[in-house]
């Protein structure tokens, strides 16, 4: 899906051109034959609005008054059910940067203000991808500058990578940062420190350490010692929300039931790897499908996409949110997969009993299917079933956690 450019300013003596774009469909470009072409990677940040303001005041005092490219780089999940929704937040984005165009240049300016979404089609993993796809788009413009926003972070960015705006200064385009002011983060991990923190992280790192080997004096006191040394280091960053202990204890207590039901998966679906592997004929059937699943929250979403990865056959690819895209690699690991076993074990884990009772994936595809059936609508799953929900119970115990 590609996003046709607006143009909001056109400067006289214009040329029309047309360049592709990453989808495959023409990006409508208008440029000058002498003006400065800037270009403007942009997201949702603190500091977008002065970036943007900047960049239109840079642009309107060159000679001729200079193009700017304002693009959002959308890396759709080509599976994810929450693809349309992104790019629907783009195109929104992009909206608000026209108004505040509209606002700081005025009518009579001769700055040519474009937009567009790009990278809309791919799968972009690293920086260097990132990177790579600005600089396409930026040599079809014939862009002299790049700006970037102090804050503007893709959302692969890590530590372990290398910035984009490293990347970026490896090409020919001359990249700079808006010299903008930015607003002072509290990260607040000093106040977030609290008794029931720590005793958690106590708790958890004690019993970790006497796990490791046999319970003795010495082990009791250094692993006590231990123990308080991680809860003082990890406890002020280790929880996101207060913790309850209580809860915590019922989901450990659930968790030690979930264990040994995903070891068991694990060993059947390793039977099933060892028949397909030593098979003459080989039958496997791979496809990529993605599902929403009815967990919610970090934790159990992670939990929920690691014991799918941790069971042979099938492996996650791409988590948005609650948005899945998995990998599967015959129709019976599929079928496993939207009879929602795991799911309704990790929601017991975190949720309670309650909570377990949610339909599967496949039983909430039929429902959707029949509702649409009764409205008359269209239904037509991404390429695998639609989600749940929460309860007003799970909404509660989203919230105590």
């Amino acid at each position: 899906m590609a996003y046709c450019v607006i143009v909001i300013h056109r400067p006289r003596d214009v040329q029309h051109s047309t360049v592709p774009s990453t989808t495959g469909h023409p990006y409508h470009i208008v440029s000058t034959n002498e003006d400065t072409c800037y270009l403007v990677p942009v997201d949702e940040s603190v500091t977008l609005r002065n970036t943007v303001a900047y960049t239109l005041q840079e642009a309107a005092a060159t000679t001729p008054a200079g193009t700017v490219h304002f693009v959002v780089v959308e890396a759709t999940r080509q599976f994810s059910p929450d693809a349309a929704a992104e790019l629907s937040e783009a195109r929104a984005l992009l909206d608000r940067i026209e108004i505040w165009a509209e606002e700081d240049l005025g009518e009579d300016s001769a700055v040519t203000v474009e937009t567009a979404i790009i990278g809309d089609d791919r799968y972009l993993f690293s920086p260097k991808e990132y990177a790579e796809t600005i600089l396409e788009y930026g040599r079809a413009v014939a862009a002299d500058r790049i700006v970037l926003d102090p804050e503007y972070e893709p959302a692969v960015t890590a530590p372990m990578l290398r910035p984009l705006a490293t990347e970026l200064t490896r090409y020919e385009i001359a990249v700079a940062e808006a010299p903008v002011e930015r607003a002072t983060r509290r990260t607040g991990l000093a106040r977030a420190a609290t008794l029931p923190k720590y005793i958690a992280v106590f708790g958890v790192s004690f019993l970790f350490y006497l796990s490791l080997g046999p319970i003795t004096a010495f082990n009791l006191v250094t692993g006590a010692a231990t123990a308080a040394v991680t809860s003082l280091l990890l406890g002020p960053i280790t929880f996101g929300k207060q913790p309850r202990l209580r809860r915590l204890l019922a989901q450990a207590g659930r968790m030690l039931v979930y264990a040994p039901y995903l070891i068991w998966e694990i060993a059947k679906a390793n039977v099933v790897m060892a028949y397909v592997v030593l098979h003459p004929s080989l039958p496997i059937d791979p496809k990529m499908v993605s599902f929403r699943a009815a967990v919610w929250g970090d934790v159990p979403v992670s939990t929920l996409a690691n014991s799918i990865t941790l069971t042979p056959g099938t492996l996650t690819v791409d988590v948005s949110e609650r948005a899945f895209a998995i990998h599967s690699l015959t129709a019976s690991a599929r079928e496993d997969l939207f009879e929602g076993g795991l799911e309704r074990a990790v929601r017991f884990v975190f949720f309670g009993r309650v909570a377990s009772k949610i339909p599967s994936p496949r039983e909430r595809e039929a429902r959707a299917e029949a509702a649409a059936t009764e409205t008359g609508d269209d239904f037509a799953p991404p390429s695998g079933p639609e989600s749940a929900e929460p309860t007003a119970a799970d909404r509660r115990e989203e919230q105590d956690g």
